[in-house]
């Protein structure tokens, strides 16, 4: 490609900010379509070659807005791998498996490339393709880790954008072969790789969080195998088995095998780690760890398939979560951060692996306290858009209740929520499940729908909380 003839101008500002990356959003399913055509395409470009985009970021007011501004034959980067607009997308529906894919700064320097110091389709955008322009972008405001880090009258500039003209090669896509997606030589021949497909082993392990509402509201009374307990002590034994189910997996004769890494957050007025006894305080930890470790064992009442039939009897179990319901508010937001904060450094540490994607798992009953709808589904879509080799994070969140009400489970559509404003919230905080999830599923509905499911329930009893909890962690993975 032909670059400008003061390219090096824009380099040394590249330098002085250490930009070495920039960052286009698309969903995971255009990925085989972009590998296929050789690079990225303007939408304009698509149309005209004929090339498929089976999710579109951006599409009516989108385009014409790029029509209104004559940017249809441009391809758009950013500076920022945590592109609000993407946030956007994912809210509206147009992408649900966000990819985020880093573009060598080259594209920079290409003659016909232009400069935006805002999202190009604002009616007050500066954009133009001289080196005048490129200074008008605000470099200390693009280089912030999060719009929320500057000033509200500098957040606009966060979105600045660099326009190229028509084309962006694959080679110029620094990690287009970390999606498990082969590049063929032929690229007509190219075998697409299916996400959420990872073998879980040792060296591809995977992870889990457990997010448990611990607020006063969690004193409240149910049923769990014929014993009355709160519900605290009945989520409480609920993920604990569920995590002595994950340990069984490890096991390998006389060896736990780390295939997991396994962290619990409680949450109400505080937040904190859910670990007791020697492993109080740690964020993840092994499977290994969790059987050296058990923090008490306690004896509980269990049903037991007999040759008689179905029969109650007590058993021992092993503990690591505390039953805990003293929390004034429901402070999910805090829960939702340290989430981030953990997975964050997980992505850093398996970024280069075939990894099967994380799952998170919030338990709660009720309300969320001290942040908006707004707040909370941008946090909640902040970990969705994690990713690894193999597909995105995949948050859960279900509502339990002692109460006899009509449940919502792992809707296809909001046409399910009835117009509860609720189940709405937790629709929209949830993750599009894989298809692979669709069999237990539909044994747990009773139907079969030919479409994916949202990660959602409301008004769960103990018993459907136990399904979804085995839906949640897979169990169908080989383990090596």
């Amino acid at each position: 490609m032909k670059k400008k003839d003061n390219w090096q101008e824009y380099k040394d500002i590249l330098s002085a900010y250490g930009i070495k990356k920039m960052y286009h959003f698309t969903d995971r399913s255009n990925l085989e379509s972009i590998i296929r055509a050789g690079g990225l395409y303007s939408w304009s470009d698509c149309e005209k070659k004929g090339i498929q985009i089976p999710k579109p970021g951006g599409e009516g007011l989108s385009r014409s807005l790029d029509r209104r501004r004559n940017l249809q034959e441009y391809v758009r980067v950013s500076f920022t791998a945590q592109h609000p607009m993407m946030y956007v997308a994912m809210q509206e529906g147009r992408i649900s498996n966000p990819v985020v894919l880093e573009i060598d700064p080259e594209v920079i320097l290409w003659e016909e490339s232009l400069y935006s110091d805002s999202n190009a389709t604002r009616n007050d955008a500066h954009i133009g393709g001289e080196f005048a322009d490129f200074k008008q972008i605000h470099f200390p405001v693009v280089t912030a880790k999060k719009r929320f880090d500057v000033d509200e009258e500098e957040q606009p500039y966060y979105q600045a954008e660099i326009l190229v003209k028509n084309f962006i090669p694959l080679e110029y896509i620094k990690n287009i072969g970390n999606f498990g997606v082969p590049i063929s030589s032929k690229p007509k021949v190219l075998q697409s790789k299916i996400p959420y497909t990872a073998q879980i082993t040792r060296n591809t392990p995977t992870a889990f969080i457990f997010l448990v509402d611990q607020s006063v509201s969690m004193k409240r009374t149910t049923m769990l195998n014929g014993e009355s307990v709160t519900l605290a002590e009945a989520v409480a034994r609920i993920v604990n088995n569920q995590i002595n189910e994950l340990v069984y997996r490890c096991i390998k004769t006389t060896e736990v095998r780390h295939y997991y890494d396994i962290a619990i957050i409680g949450y109400g007025h505080e937040v904190y780690s859910g670990w007791n006894g020697a492993l109080a305080g740690r964020d993840f930890v092994t499977p290994e760890e969790l059987k050296n470790n058990p923090f008490k064992t306690i004896t509980v009442k269990e049903e037991k398939r007999t040759r008689k039939g179905t029969m109650i009897k007590e058993v021992e179990k092993v503990q690591w979560l505390e039953a805990r319901c003293d929390g004034n508010w429901t402070h999910v937001h805090q829960a939702l951060d340290k989430a981030k904060e953990l997975l964050d450094k997980w992505m850093t540490e398996h970024h280069d692996k075939d990894c099967y994607p994380p799952t998170i798992i919030n338990i709660t009953d009720g309300v969320f306290n001290h942040s908006t709808k707004e707040h909370i589904v941008q946090q909640a879509n902040e970990l969705k858009a994690l990713f690894t080799n193999d597909g995105n994070v995949l948050l859960w969140n279900i509502h339990i209740t002692p109460d006899n009400q009509e449940q919502v489970m792992l809707p296809v559509s909001k046409d399910e929520l009835k117009g509860d404003a609720y189940a709405d919230l937790l629709y929209d905080m949830s993750s599009l499940l894989p298809t692979r999830y669709n069999q237990p599923i539909s044994d747990i509905r009773g139907d079969m729908i030919d479409a994916r499911h949202v990660a959602m329930a409301t008004n769960t009893d103990m018993s459907t909380l136990i399904q979804l909890m085995d839906i949640g962690t897979p169990t169908n993975i080989s383990q090596k």
